[in-house]
């Protein structure tokens, strides 16, 4: 086991707090155990304990994630995708792969949500040769969901550099779901382009057939 992850693992233990774990097990619908750590005291210990160790490799940074990812507490899944997040200059085309991996395994909104905003918006900004061969197939997949939310989320922080063409095929491609988590992610993501282009998204939502969730978070602030 990486020091790391076993300094985590002493740390959060030595912080455990009984009441918080069982509200956070049950606002996660009794899904995932937890240790009992607040965000704000997980993100201290966490980032103290990081500044003490340092990844030559992708393959140790990603050997190290998978430790912590496969603990059963649900705070160690937060930790491993940050730990990922810090150490960027290590990401080599390749790690997409362990990206999709952490999208379908534990998934629950709590860290897919996390996933494409730290790890997928800024890959695809390294490797935009990447964007339509792996979204294109998350969006057309049948299985998994949580691959689709992420081809519909995974420009969320683009702002005015966003491709429209491509958002609007993806939602298209998924606007008869019944799913919650892709009608949320449709209205989500055009609430959040509506911050840089509120005429496009009118028409957009105005001239295409939404569920009335999508619609309703599209619009939202226009």
């Amino acid at each position: 086991m990486h020091p790391l992850t076993k300094d985590i693992i002493k740390t959060f233990t030595a912080n455990a707090n009984l009441e918080i774990a069982a509200g956070a097990k049950a606002y996660l619908r009794n899904q995932f155990e937890f240790i009992g750590l607040k965000t704000p005291l997980r993100r201290a210990l966490k980032t103290a304990i990081f500044k003490q160790y340092s990844f030559a490799t992708e393959a140790s940074l990603i050997g190290c994630a998978k430790e912590l990812w496969e603990l059963p507490e649900r705070e160690y899944q937060y930790v491993a995708i940050e730990l990922v997040a810090k150490h960027k200059k290590l990401w080599t085309i390749e790690i997409i792969t362990f990206f999709e991996y952490l999208i379908t395994s534990k998934s629950w909104w709590d860290s897919v949500d996390t996933i494409f905003s730290l790890h997928l918006g800024p890959y695809f900004k390294l490797y935009p040769q990447q964007i339509i061969p792996i979204t294109g197939r998350w969006n057309k997949t049948e299985n998994n969901f949580w691959l689709q939310r992420c081809s519909i989320m995974f420009q969320k922080s683009y702002k005015k550099d966003t491709d429209t063409e491509l958002l609007s095929k993806y939602i298209l491609n998924c606007n008869k779901s019944k799913e919650f988590f892709i009608q949320k992610a449709i209205g989500w993501s055009l609430r959040e382009y509506a911050k840089t282009d509120p005429s496009w998204v009118k028409e957009f939502v105005n001239n295409n057939t939404l569920a009335p969730l999508s619609k309703r978070e599209a619009l939202k602030h226009i």
